[in-house]
């Protein structure tokens, strides 16, 4: 169920920072007619610190709604504290999600055994699918792969999003539990890389702007075709480090409103992209010739 691409969306804003649920709707239409494989409510692109847990539900309720069962929807239910994370959880699950993207314990930067026992927490006390989310970049915590090794024994861990793009990681991971759970990309200049070495996918940030493209590099990736995924990777690298000017998703917010999609809401403590990055994010819209249409 979980594979190919997963868009880590973004929680579309007016420009008072209130969540605009028409512009939703737009999105995932926007994802279902372009062949997007999944969906991620709530994630680190969603700005899921800054949501309220009303917000939370309604944006997870509209999705599920919208989606209408045509692909999977994951909720993002990680907090730094396991009873948070499990009551998040449980609220992900009696909606209806497909799954719950469990990220790290941030903040508190637990050991390995706090981590593993976590995950175990969290597993026995809910019933849906989990997939444990490992971003070392935004937490201060890296889960090893021999930790990650014996949360796949557990039934309902189905997947891990390993956003650690180290060379060597996801053939590791792939050695310890590929026979277990799913091993997606988490980092999307990496992510060809990783499907070619055996991952079955990735949760993107770059397919919010072109989810054909990403759909199209995970068809090929995935199944082997080394030298069109490269050529498909090539033709977006500049945009995988446009949308990585300043800290996710203030530049990919940019670009959708930019493209016509969304506003330009963002949260604080987080801002509005800076101007001399929109200079360089529009030209490269241009370049892919995004901005007169919608990929």
């Amino acid at each position: 169920m979980f594979h190919g691409s997963i868009v880590a969306l973004v929680t579309p804003m007016a420009e008072t920072g209130e969540i605009d649920y028409p512009a939703v709707d737009r999105l995932i239409d926007f994802h279902l007619a372009h062949g997007t494989d999944g969906l991620v409510i709530g994630g680190t692109t969603g700005e899921s610190a800054c949501l309220t847990d009303d917000e939370f539900l309604a944006l997870l309720d509209r999705a599920i709604q919208r989606v209408a069962g045509r692909i999977p929807v994951i909720a993002g239910t990680g907090c730094p504290a396991t009873k948070k994370t499990i009551a998040k959880t449980r609220l992900a699950e009696a909606k209806g999600a497909n799954a719950a993207l469990v990220v790290t314990p941030y903040y508190n930067r637990p050991e390995q055994a706090g981590l593993v026992a976590h995950y175990q927490a969290i597993h026995d006390a809910t019933g849906i699918p989990l997939i444990i989310y490992n971003v070392p970049g935004r937490t201060g915590v890296d889960l090893l792969p021999e930790s990650t090794a014996i949360l796949a024994e557990l039934p309902n861990m189905v997947a891990i999003k390993e956003a650690n793009s180290q060379s060597g990681r996801i053939n590791e991971l792939l050695e310890l539990v590929a026979d277990k759970m799913t091993v997606l990309s988490g980092d999307d200049s990496s992510a060809c890389r990783s499907m070619l070495e055996g991952a079955q996918g990735v949760v993107s940030v770059v397919a919010n702007v072109v989810p054909a493209s990403i759909h199209a590099l995970c068809e090929a990736a995935c199944s082997s075709q080394a030298g069109p995924a490269k050529l498909l990777d090539d033709s977006l690298r500049s945009l995988y480090d446009a949308l990585a000017l300043e800290t996710n998703p203030q530049p990919v917010k940019w670009a959708l409103h930019e493209m016509g999609l969304t506003a330009d809401g963002i949260r604080l403590p987080l801002l509005p992209l800076a101007a001399e990055h929109r200079r360089t994010l529009l030209r490269i819209l241009s370049e892919l010739k995004l901005l007169d249409r919608n990929e």
